[in-house]
C-alpha cells in the first residue's frame, strides 16, 4: 500500500482479462457505474504489532449462497480461474503462494465465513481478512479488509487507491466468475482492459477511494492529488488525461 503495486495491479488486470472474455464475445458489456457503486469503501487506521497501519475495507454483496461464495474464494481450482493459481499448505498455520504475487501465512480459516492471511510481497507485510455473512436483502455480503504499515510520505503520494483499485478489479473478477462464462477469447479480453471502458472503470474506482479517504478525514486537495497519481499509474495515462 502506498506506491501503486503495479505487479498487483497487473494481476488484477490479468484476472479481468480472463473474466471479461464472455462479456467481450457477447452483446453484453460491463456496467462500470453499477459495479463501482456495488462496493462500499472505508478507509481507517489501526494497529498491528505495536505499529500504526492503514486499512482499506471493501464490501460487496453477491447474489449467491454463502457456501458457493466461500468455495469460489477457497477452492484452488476455482481461484485459478478468476484470481490466480495458488499453491502451498492450504490450511490454518500453513503458507500459501499466489503465482507471481503475494505469499503468506493462513492465520484463520473458519468455513464458510472467515478467512485471514498475511499478505507478504517483497520486503513488505500486510494482513488481509475476508468475512462472509448473509445479506439483509438476500445473497451474501463479502467484506474484505487489507491492513498494512505505510509511511506518511507514501500514503500522501498515492493514498488508499494504490491497493483499493486493485481490490475493486478483483471483486469485479469475482462477480464475473459467478456468472455463466463462455469460451475464452484472449484478444477481446485484452482489448477491454486497454479500452476506454476498462480505463474508465479504473478511473472511477480511484475516485471512489478518493471520496472514502476524504470521508476518513484526509484533506480534499491532497486526496484528489493522490488519486490522480494512482489513476495515472493504473491506466498508464498522464495525470489529468481522461
Amino acid at each position: 500500500m502506498g506506491q501503486p503495486p503495479r505487479r498487483f495491479g497487473d494481476k488484477a488486470v490479468r484476472s479481468v482479462r480472463r473474466q471479461t472474455t464472455h462479456e467481450a464475445r457477447s452483446s453484453m458489456t460491463i456496467d462500470t457505474s453499477s459495479n463501482i457503486d456495488a462496493v462500499a469503501r472505508v478507509v481507517s487506521r489501526g494497529n498491528r504489532h505495536g505499529r500504526s497501519v492503514r486499512i482499506v475495507t471493501a464490501t460487496r454483496t453477491y447474489d449467491t449462497r454463502i457456501e458457493q461464495l466461500w468455495d469460489a474464494l477457497t477452492n484452488p481450482a476455482r481461484l485459478a480461474k478468476w484470481f490466480l493459481p495458488i499453491s502451498g499448505d492450504l490450511r490454518p498455520g500453513g503458507r500459501y503462494q499466489l503465482e507471481g504475487n503475494a505469499a503468506g501465512l493462513i492465520t484463520r480459516c473458519a468455513p464458510p465465513r472467515d478467512l485471514a492471511v498475511t499478505w507478504e510481497f517483497g520486503d513488505e507485510i500486510g494482513w488481509v481478512a475476508v468475512r462472509l455473512a448473509a445479506a439483509p436483502g438476500g445473497g451474501t455480503r463479502l467484506e474484505l479488509e487489507h491492513a498494512q504499515h505505510v509511511s506518511d510520505e507514501r500514503w500522501e503520494q498515492y493514498g488508499p487507491g494504490a491497493v483499493g483499485v486493485g481490490w475493486d478489479l478483483t471483486l469485479l473478477c469475482l462477480a464475473l466468475h459467478l456468472r455463466p462464462v463462455g469460451a475464452v477469447n484472449a484478444e477481446a479480453a485484452e482489448a477491454w482492459t486497454e479500452s476506454a471502458d476498462g480505463k474508465e472503470f479504473q478511473r472511477q474506482s480511484s475516485e471512489a477511494w478518493c471520496r472514502a479517504s476524504i470521508a476518513a478525514g484526509t484533506d480534499a486537495a491532497a486526496a484528489s492529488a493522490a488519486a490522480a497519481r494512482t489513476t495515472a499509474a493504473y491506466t498508464g495515462e498522464a495525470e489529468g488525461v481522461g
